[in-house]
């Protein structure tokens, strides 16, 4: 693992390495749906669901368990909401009783909104019967939201809103969704439903003051949502570009909003 811009990046594993992680973990049906076509770019928009990718979903438990996250909320869902379900499981075995010091109101809960109904049911069902499965009796407490989304503007320019958002304070968000095409009205007959378009959610910039410092924001492909983020944000956030997984990271690096800040940057930091 490296760290970069105050995160830890996990290593990169082969594919041997990856079949071995998810094993461990009891997720061979992972490595089973793995196995399916891949959905090509033309065959967009989609019109069913995606594919787990094992060096993603590997990439992701790990950045919630180096960086020692307790509160997710997750734009869209999908395998990686099972992920984020284990990886908050396991953070809350290890640190459940540093949370008595710390100013954390959800902690080691998973918030996860949605704008399709069948999606956010299938990711529901399947981290329901995983835990039924293996009869693990004490999972993490997962809030699942529906919400439209709609054409709006921030500051001027085109973008997408979620109608409802989940009342939390995450120190990890991770930017996956809306489906491009399933957004409500026009704005001067202009929308982001058209292949040509992006996506170009503006959900975190309306909340970025009540984030605290430290917090996380992965975003999932979207590079020209990144950007927009980026050149919107109006605190001081590092940014790393992965490359290979076509990722960008921010680290939200304000200074210290006081006391119970400086406890959850030290939980942090500690090795």
């Amino acid at each position: 693992m490296t760290k970069i811009n105050k995160i830890i990046i996990p290593q990169t594993l082969n594919k041997n390495g990856l079949i071995n992680f998810f094993k461990k973990k009891d997720l061979e049906l992972v490595i089973k749906e793995n196995k399916k076509p891949t959905q090509t770019v033309n065959e967009f928009p989609i019109s069913k669901a995606y594919k787990p990718e094992l060096d993603n979903l590997y990439r992701l438990y790990q950045l919630v368990i180096l960086n020692r996250r307790t509160t997710i909320l997750e734009f869209g869902s999908g395998w990686s909401s099972l992920i984020f379900s284990l990886a908050l499981k396991e953070n809350k075995k290890k640190y459940s009783n540093q949370m008595k010091k710390l100013r954390r109101n959800n902690p080691f809960e998973l918030f996860v909104i949605e704008n399709e109904k069948k999606y956010l049911k299938l990711s529901k069902k399947r981290i329901l019967n995983f835990y039924k499965k293996k009869k693990i009796n004490d999972s993490i407490k997962s809030h699942w939201l529906y919400s439209e989304v709609e054409m709006t503007t921030f500051s001027d320019r085109f973008a997408t809103q979620y109608k409802s958002l989940p009342i939390c304070n995450p120190d990890f968000i991770y930017l996956d969704g809306p489906d491009q095409f399933k957004i409500k009205k026009k704005i001067q007959n202009f929308t982001t439903a058209h292949r040509d378009a992006m996506p170009m959610a503006c959900d975190i910039l309306r909340f970025e003051y009540f984030l605290t410092p430290g917090t996380i924001i992965v975003v999932d492909g979207r590079s020209a949502n990144a950007k927009f983020l980026e050149d919107n944000f109006n605190r001081k956030w590092l940014h790393t570009y992965e490359k290979s997984f076509d990722a960008h990271i921010f680290y939200l690096d304000d200074p210290s909003l006081g006391r119970y800040n400086d406890l959850q940057l030290k939980f942090y930091s500690k090795k």
